[in-house]
């Protein structure tokens, strides 16, 4: 394909239309080669323009030192042609030098140098595996410590380790209150009372309360840290993300005390 551009140079007498087109030739191709052509990562493009005196009000004309904004236009008018996709706020700075430093991306028979500044690729954050770690404060289960990691799915809270369903599964209550208990509380939580999953969106443990554990057969009742009044828990679709330093009370006076252990 015939390309203007690729002609000798120093067999042409420059002219400011001239040295714009190639000066933006240049800008293009090197844009190009970022992310394969896409310019999206492009915050600020800084051109050095050092041509000899005797030219130099022609640079000056060419890349609109006075009035940038006509210089960024032209840019943004090529990588629209190009499909390069400069970002909405990209800054453009013109600087007249004596000279291109080492650092820039220069073609010296241009008397030109870019500097192109991307966005910083972000560095993920460091998983932060977070543990839940449950005390028993008040009533009487098989430990009074349990540790749930977030890879351990639905955990269900109920009174008795093991219980059969009318189709004959069974439900399994990894913090399972006793049914034979000297603890009068333990009577008032149902066998499906409650159960835990862990909420990759939210990054914590979220509470729901089951069947047995609504209104009117029971209640499930959280008081954070931070509020002396409890959040009873209505309906078994809605959760609640549990907090750190939160009390999950069960029934009427089963009380649990939740904190995260959180590990890199």
């Amino acid at each position: 394909m015939f390309n203007p551009f690729k002609k000798d140079r120093s067999a042409q007498v420059p002219d400011v239309k001239m040295i714009r087109e190639q000066g933006l030739v240049f800008l293009k191709e090197e844009l190009q080669k970022l992310e394969g052509g896409e310019g999206a990562h492009v915050q600020v493009i800084t051109l050095f323009i050092a041509p000899p005196e005797e030219q130099q009000h022609l640079y000056e004309a060419a890349f609109y030192l006075k009035d940038q904004e006509k210089l960024k236009q032209e840019i943004q008018r090529v990588a629209d042609n190009f499909a390069l996709e400069l970002p909405v706020n990209w800054k453009l700075e013109v600087i007249a030098s004596d000279r291109l430093g080492q650092d820039l991306i220069a073609d010296k028979s241009l008397y030109l140098a870019i500097k192109i500044g991307t966005t910083p690729l972000k560095t993920a954050p460091a998983l932060i595996e977070k543990t839940a770690h449950i005390t028993v404060l008040q009533g009487e289960a098989e430990r009074n410590e349990y540790l749930i990691h977030r890879t351990h799915g639905r955990v269900n809270l109920g009174r008795g380790s093991q219980v059969q369903a009318a189709d004959g599964s069974l439900r399994l209550n990894f913090i399972a209150f006793a049914d034979e208990s000297g603890y009068t509380g333990n009577r008032f939580v149902s066998r499906k009372h409650a159960h835990l999953e862990w909420d990759d969106q939210k990054g914590g443990f979220v509470l729901f309360a089951d069947e047995g554990g609504i209104p009117p057969a029971n209640k499930t009742k959280v008081r954070s840290a931070a509020d002396e009044n409890p959040l009873r828990l209505n309906a078994s679709d809605v959760g609640y993300l549990l907090k750190e330093g939160d009390q999950v009370i069960l029934g009427e006076s089963v009380v649990l005390l939740f904190k995260y252990i959180e590990e890199n």
